[in-house]
Protein backbone atom coordinates (compact mmCIF):
# COMPACT_ATOMS: atom_id res chain seq x y z
CA UNK A 1 0.00 0.00 0.00
CA UNK A 2 1.47 3.54 -1.25
CA UNK A 3 1.30 6.28 1.52
CA UNK A 4 1.50 9.82 0.55
CA UNK A 5 1.46 12.92 2.61
CA UNK A 6 -1.51 15.85 1.14
CA UNK A 7 -2.30 19.13 2.26
CA UNK A 8 -5.86 20.03 2.02
CA UNK A 9 -6.69 24.06 1.74
CA UNK A 10 -9.68 25.80 1.01
CA UNK A 11 -10.68 29.32 0.05
CA UNK A 12 -13.98 30.80 0.35
CA UNK A 13 -15.03 26.77 0.76
CA UNK A 14 -13.56 26.63 -2.35
CA UNK A 15 -11.62 23.30 -1.35
CA UNK A 16 -8.31 21.71 -2.96
CA UNK A 17 -5.94 18.62 -1.95
CA UNK A 18 -2.44 19.89 -2.52
CA UNK A 19 0.51 17.34 -3.16
CA UNK A 20 4.30 17.71 -4.16
CA UNK A 21 5.75 16.63 -7.03
CA UNK A 22 7.50 13.63 -5.48
CA UNK A 23 4.59 12.70 -3.90
CA UNK A 24 2.39 12.29 -6.62
CA UNK A 25 5.54 10.17 -8.20
CA UNK A 26 4.82 7.66 -5.90
CA UNK A 27 1.47 6.88 -6.99
CA UNK A 28 2.37 5.26 -10.27
CA UNK A 29 -1.06 6.38 -11.44
CA UNK A 30 -1.90 9.56 -14.20
CA UNK A 31 -2.57 12.49 -12.85
CA UNK A 32 -6.48 12.87 -14.29
CA UNK A 33 -6.99 9.45 -12.06
CA UNK A 34 -5.43 10.54 -9.12
CA UNK A 35 -7.36 13.73 -9.30
CA UNK A 36 -11.16 11.58 -9.32
CA UNK A 37 -9.61 9.63 -6.54
CA UNK A 38 -8.34 12.25 -4.25
CA UNK A 39 -11.10 14.58 -4.77
CA UNK A 40 -14.10 12.22 -4.54
CA UNK A 41 -15.67 13.12 -1.44
CA UNK A 42 -17.15 10.10 -0.31
CA UNK A 43 -14.30 7.05 -1.02
CA UNK A 44 -11.24 9.93 -1.34
CA UNK A 45 -10.66 12.95 0.75
CA UNK A 46 -12.96 15.29 -1.15
CA UNK A 47 -12.18 18.79 -2.64
CA UNK A 48 -12.91 20.76 -5.90
CA UNK A 49 -9.90 20.14 -7.55
CA UNK A 50 -6.07 18.87 -7.22
CA UNK A 51 -3.10 20.72 -7.25
CA UNK A 52 0.67 19.98 -7.91
CA UNK A 53 3.47 22.31 -7.81
CA UNK A 54 6.15 22.06 -10.59
CA UNK A 55 9.21 23.85 -9.07
CA UNK A 56 11.14 23.25 -12.92
CA UNK A 57 9.22 25.64 -15.47
CA UNK A 58 12.02 25.87 -17.43
CA UNK A 59 13.09 29.51 -15.42
CA UNK A 60 9.95 30.96 -18.24
CA UNK A 61 7.88 31.71 -14.04
CA UNK A 62 9.34 31.28 -10.97
CA UNK A 63 6.82 28.14 -10.39
CA UNK A 64 4.17 26.35 -12.08
CA UNK A 65 1.40 24.48 -11.23
CA UNK A 66 -0.57 21.41 -12.69
CA UNK A 67 -4.61 21.65 -11.40
CA UNK A 68 -6.94 19.17 -12.21
CA UNK A 69 -11.02 19.61 -11.73
CA UNK A 70 -12.60 17.05 -9.40
CA UNK A 71 -13.64 15.01 -12.70
CA UNK A 72 -10.21 14.88 -13.79
CA UNK A 73 -10.33 17.76 -16.03
CA UNK A 74 -7.77 20.60 -16.31
CA UNK A 75 -8.93 23.81 -15.79
CA UNK A 76 -7.10 26.92 -17.40
CA UNK A 77 -7.22 28.89 -13.84
CA UNK A 78 -8.61 28.83 -10.63
CA UNK A 79 -8.65 32.29 -8.57
CA UNK A 80 -9.38 30.67 -5.27
CA UNK A 81 -6.95 27.70 -5.89
CA UNK A 82 -4.17 30.23 -7.16
CA UNK A 83 -4.63 31.80 -3.58
CA UNK A 84 -4.20 28.57 -1.73
CA UNK A 85 -1.12 27.41 -4.02
CA UNK A 86 0.77 30.84 -3.45
CA UNK A 87 0.23 30.31 0.25
CA UNK A 88 1.18 27.08 0.23
CA UNK A 89 4.45 27.53 -2.01
CA UNK A 90 5.55 30.56 -0.19
CA UNK A 91 5.18 28.45 3.52
CA UNK A 92 7.34 25.53 2.48
CA UNK A 93 9.70 27.71 0.94
CA UNK A 94 9.38 26.63 -2.86
CA UNK A 95 9.74 30.24 -3.74
CA UNK A 96 11.49 33.16 -1.69
CA UNK A 97 9.33 36.02 -1.63
CA UNK A 98 6.37 37.21 -1.11
CA UNK A 99 5.34 38.30 -4.99
CA UNK A 100 5.86 35.85 -8.06
CA UNK A 101 4.76 35.04 -10.78
CA UNK A 102 3.12 31.36 -11.84
CA UNK A 103 3.19 29.25 -15.28
CA UNK A 104 -0.42 28.23 -15.92
CA UNK A 105 -2.33 27.16 -18.80
CA UNK A 106 -4.13 30.92 -18.82
CA UNK A 107 -0.55 32.86 -19.07
CA UNK A 108 1.68 33.70 -16.14
CA UNK A 109 -0.06 34.79 -12.93
CA UNK A 110 1.55 36.84 -10.30
CA UNK A 111 0.01 36.40 -7.03
CA UNK A 112 1.06 38.22 -3.56
CA UNK A 113 1.02 37.57 -0.37
CA UNK A 114 -0.26 40.02 1.93
CA UNK A 115 0.71 41.16 5.23
CA UNK A 116 -2.67 40.73 7.03
CA UNK A 117 -2.44 36.86 5.39
CA UNK A 118 -4.99 37.40 2.46
CA UNK A 119 -3.62 36.83 -1.08
CA UNK A 120 -4.08 39.00 -3.95
CA UNK A 121 -3.80 37.86 -7.28
CA UNK A 122 -3.07 39.89 -10.62
CA UNK A 123 -5.16 37.43 -12.38
CA UNK A 124 -4.64 39.09 -15.90
CA UNK A 125 -6.54 40.80 -18.41
CA UNK A 126 -9.95 39.46 -19.08
CA UNK A 127 -10.91 38.47 -22.77
CA UNK A 128 -13.70 39.58 -24.61
CA UNK A 129 -13.68 38.77 -27.96
CA UNK A 130 -16.00 35.88 -29.11
CA UNK A 131 -13.67 33.70 -30.69
CA UNK A 132 -11.02 33.58 -27.70
CA UNK A 133 -13.74 32.91 -24.73
CA UNK A 134 -14.51 30.42 -26.98
CA UNK A 135 -18.06 31.58 -27.43
CA UNK A 136 -20.87 31.13 -30.60
CA UNK A 137 -23.52 32.50 -30.33
CA UNK A 138 -26.43 34.74 -29.42
CA UNK A 139 -26.61 37.05 -26.64
CA UNK A 140 -29.75 35.80 -25.15
CA UNK A 141 -30.70 31.73 -24.23
CA UNK A 142 -34.09 30.20 -23.79
CA UNK A 143 -33.45 27.10 -21.38
CA UNK A 144 -36.50 25.67 -20.70
CA UNK A 145 -39.23 28.06 -18.90
CA UNK A 146 -36.26 31.14 -18.69
CA UNK A 147 -34.92 33.47 -21.42
CA UNK A 148 -31.47 34.80 -19.69
CA UNK A 149 -29.44 37.48 -21.05
CA UNK A 150 -25.58 36.54 -21.73
CA UNK A 151 -22.29 38.17 -20.77
CA UNK A 152 -19.69 35.84 -21.90
CA UNK A 153 -16.27 36.64 -20.67
CA UNK A 154 -13.14 34.99 -20.21
CA UNK A 155 -10.46 35.05 -17.47
CA UNK A 156 -8.52 32.31 -19.29
CA UNK A 157 -11.21 30.17 -18.86
CA UNK A 158 -14.90 30.47 -19.81
CA UNK A 159 -18.05 32.00 -18.19
CA UNK A 160 -21.30 32.97 -18.67
CA UNK A 161 -22.72 36.06 -16.15
CA UNK A 162 -26.08 36.20 -15.86
CA UNK A 163 -27.72 39.07 -14.12
CA UNK A 164 -30.54 38.65 -12.30
CA UNK A 165 -33.53 40.06 -9.39
CA UNK A 166 -34.30 36.42 -8.16
CA UNK A 167 -32.61 33.89 -6.14
CA UNK A 168 -28.88 32.84 -7.52
CA UNK A 169 -28.78 29.83 -6.04
CA UNK A 170 -31.74 28.70 -7.18
CA UNK A 171 -30.99 29.98 -10.88
CA UNK A 172 -27.52 28.05 -10.49
CA UNK A 173 -29.03 24.48 -9.45
CA UNK A 174 -31.53 24.52 -11.93
CA UNK A 175 -30.01 26.08 -15.03
CA UNK A 176 -26.34 25.73 -14.78
CA UNK A 177 -26.08 22.20 -15.60
CA UNK A 178 -27.65 22.95 -18.87
CA UNK A 179 -25.94 26.20 -19.48
CA UNK A 180 -22.29 24.44 -18.69
CA UNK A 181 -22.79 22.04 -21.88
CA UNK A 182 -24.81 24.79 -24.24
CA UNK A 183 -23.77 24.48 -27.30
CA UNK A 184 -22.59 28.26 -27.85
CA UNK A 185 -19.86 27.15 -25.94
CA UNK A 186 -17.73 24.74 -27.74
CA UNK A 187 -15.81 24.32 -24.46
CA UNK A 188 -17.74 24.51 -21.70
CA UNK A 189 -18.50 27.26 -20.03
CA UNK A 190 -18.89 28.28 -15.95
CA UNK A 191 -21.90 30.05 -15.34
CA UNK A 192 -22.61 33.15 -12.60
CA UNK A 193 -25.96 34.13 -11.44
CA UNK A 194 -25.15 37.87 -10.02
CA UNK A 195 -27.44 40.00 -8.12
CA UNK A 196 -26.31 43.34 -7.77
CA UNK A 197 -26.59 44.97 -4.23
CA UNK A 198 -25.28 48.08 -4.82
CA UNK A 199 -22.47 50.00 -6.96
CA UNK A 200 -19.66 48.37 -4.80
CA UNK A 201 -21.29 44.53 -3.40
CA UNK A 202 -22.61 41.62 -5.15
CA UNK A 203 -24.03 38.25 -4.84
CA UNK A 204 -23.08 35.65 -7.07
CA UNK A 205 -23.78 32.20 -7.19
CA UNK A 206 -21.91 29.56 -9.83
CA UNK A 207 -22.02 26.35 -11.60
CA UNK A 208 -18.33 25.39 -12.27
CA UNK A 209 -17.95 23.48 -15.31
CA UNK A 210 -16.19 20.18 -13.84
CA UNK A 211 -17.44 20.65 -10.56
CA UNK A 212 -20.89 22.02 -10.42
CA UNK A 213 -22.22 23.89 -7.38
CA UNK A 214 -18.93 25.23 -5.62
CA UNK A 215 -19.07 27.84 -2.36
CA UNK A 216 -16.87 29.98 -4.82
CA UNK A 217 -14.94 31.05 -7.84
CA UNK A 218 -11.93 33.69 -8.28
CA UNK A 219 -12.14 33.69 -11.89
CA UNK A 220 -16.06 33.68 -11.49
CA UNK A 221 -15.57 36.99 -9.02
CA UNK A 222 -13.43 38.43 -11.48
CA UNK A 223 -15.72 37.58 -14.78
CA UNK A 224 -18.80 38.96 -12.95
CA UNK A 225 -17.28 42.40 -11.77
CA UNK A 226 -16.04 42.56 -15.31
CA UNK A 227 -19.31 41.79 -16.70
CA UNK A 228 -20.78 44.45 -13.93
CA UNK A 229 -18.64 47.37 -15.26
CA UNK A 230 -19.50 46.71 -18.83
CA UNK A 231 -23.00 46.87 -18.45
CA UNK A 232 -22.19 50.05 -16.32
CA UNK A 233 -23.85 48.25 -12.88
CA UNK A 234 -21.34 48.78 -10.27
CA UNK A 235 -18.27 50.58 -9.60
CA UNK A 236 -14.73 48.84 -9.88
CA UNK A 237 -14.08 47.95 -6.78
CA UNK A 238 -16.22 45.30 -5.90
CA UNK A 239 -17.17 42.61 -3.06
CA UNK A 240 -18.26 39.73 -3.90
CA UNK A 241 -20.44 37.51 -1.80
CA UNK A 242 -20.09 34.06 -2.36
CA UNK A 243 -21.52 30.81 -0.90
CA UNK A 244 -18.57 30.06 1.27
CA UNK A 245 -17.15 33.67 2.71
CA UNK A 246 -16.89 36.94 0.02
CA UNK A 247 -14.03 38.37 -1.78
CA UNK A 248 -12.82 42.03 -3.25
CA UNK A 249 -12.21 42.59 -6.63
CA UNK A 250 -10.89 45.78 -8.78
CA UNK A 251 -11.09 46.39 -12.37
CA UNK A 252 -10.34 49.63 -13.87
CA UNK A 253 -11.17 48.96 -17.31
CA UNK A 254 -14.06 51.15 -18.94
CA UNK A 255 -15.98 49.94 -22.00
CA UNK A 256 -13.55 51.58 -24.12
CA UNK A 257 -10.58 50.16 -22.62
CA UNK A 258 -10.93 46.64 -21.53
CA UNK A 259 -7.13 46.33 -21.37
CA UNK A 260 -6.59 46.74 -17.70
CA UNK A 261 -5.28 43.60 -15.04
CA UNK A 262 -7.89 42.48 -12.53
CA UNK A 263 -7.31 42.23 -8.87
CA UNK A 264 -8.50 39.24 -6.96
CA UNK A 265 -8.07 39.71 -3.04
CA UNK A 266 -9.53 37.14 -0.58
CA UNK A 267 -8.24 34.40 1.91
CA UNK A 268 -6.33 30.90 1.92
CA UNK A 269 -6.28 28.83 4.50
CA UNK A 270 -5.14 25.50 5.96
CA UNK A 271 -7.83 22.38 6.49
CA UNK A 272 -5.53 20.25 7.43
CA UNK A 273 -1.70 18.06 6.16
CA UNK A 274 -2.31 14.27 6.33
CA UNK A 275 -0.99 10.92 5.21
CA UNK A 276 -3.23 9.09 2.48
CA UNK A 277 -3.15 5.52 1.76
CA UNK A 278 -4.33 4.77 -2.12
Amino acid sequence: MTTIKITKMQGCGNDFVILDYSEYEKTGLSMDVLAKKLCDRNFGIGADGMIIPDTNPNGETDIAWYFYNSDGTTAQMCGNGMRCFAKYVYDKKLVNKKEFSVKTLAGVIKPEIQDDGTVKVNMGTPILEDEKIPFNGERTVQIRDKKFDLTPVSMGNPHCIIFTQEDPMHLAKNYGPDMEIHPYFPEKTNTEFVKVLSRNEIDMRVYERGCGITLACGTGACASVVACVLNNLTESRVKVNLLGGAVNVEWSGTQENTKQDIFLIGPAEYSFIAEYML
